[in-house]
């Protein structure tokens, strides 16, 4: 039995610091973080698309991030790996987050050319046996700075897909053919993210996660159990997060808690708009 109670933030506001920054008071990310001495901001480069399209993270979001991070005696780098169609380092600038981050004085990385990397076992793994990372990965906390979208496969893509970003592998088709939704479930296993932080300042419904429609929330939902967060965000966006297999599975394996969740700052209800899918 899950008695534990997953404390998730949702915030409404206008595009700016000021949400995130309330979202991540309102976890009291300092304890999570305590005495981690770097962490890695996970960003979502599907596309060289800019943030107002919905596809990828915010600048902004990434920005209030390290913001809050430079109040802990902590190093922050943002990362991103390259996939299939998408080559991370031009994302990165496209974007304006390579801008953003030099402005802020944060190293930038495209996980893909680092050449130190570690095997990380899965025992019992649903499609893997192994992943293989960086080792800056495997020696870091992880920030998800995700983005709230629908998608075709997965049917959301939130805190805990981002996650799939974070393997260097360029050809990331071979793990859609081991069934992305049990990959997904491998990786957080045993790379859970510290925080998740989900950008729905725009968001993205339909053809999700590049090729949907652009859908303004203006809202902010973050928090240290990537299960709850992410079904807390399935809910805004009219999902329930037991339909959605890699959510379910994820709790099933007590990863995380799917219904057991202290909602602070707005209420679900406040925010909730239901997403059309693809």
């Amino acid at each position: 039995m899950k008695t534990t109670l997953s404390n998730i933030a949702i915030v409404k506001g206008i595009r700016g610091h000021e949400p995130v920054i309330q979202a991540l008071d309102l976890i009291n990310y300092k304890s999570v973080l305590a005495g981690k001495d770097q962490v890695l901001i996970k960003v979502n480069f599907i596309a060289t698309k800019t943030w107002d399209t919905g596809a990828t993270t915010d600048p902004v979001v990434v920005e209030a991030i390290i913001h809050k991070l430079k109040e802990l005696p902590i190093k922050v780098l943002v990362v991103e790996s390259d996939a299939t169609m998408t080559d991370a380092t031009k994302a990165f600038k496209i974007t304006g987050m390579a801008e953003m981050c030099e402005r802020n004085g944060v190293e930038w990385l495209n996980l893909r050319h680092l050449e130190d990397k570690v095997n990380i076992p899965i025992p019992n793994g649903e499609a893997l046996k192994k992943i293989t990372v960086p080792r800056i990965v495997k020696d870091s906390a992880v920030i998800s700075a995700a983005k709230m979208k629908t998608h075709m496969q997965t049917k959301v893509t939130l805190g805990m897909k981002n996650m799939f970003g974070i393997l260097p592998d360029k050809f990331k088709a071979k793990f859609h053919l081991k069934g992305i939704s049990k990959v997904v479930v491998d990786i957080n296993r045993v790379l859970r993210p510290a925080l998740t932080v989900i950008d729905g300042f725009t968001a993205m419904e339909g053809k999700g996660p590049t090729q949907g429609n652009p859908v303004k929330m203006d809202t902010i939902i973050a928090g240290a159990d990537p299960v709850a967060t992410d079904s807390t965000a399935a809910r805004v966006m009219g999902f329930d997060p037991h339909t959605i297999s890699h959510i379910r599975r994820a709790y099933d394996l007590s990863l995380g808690e799917i219904d057991n969740i202290n909602v602070v700052g707005e209420k679900i209800e406040n925010v909730r708009k239901i997403f059309k899918t693809s």
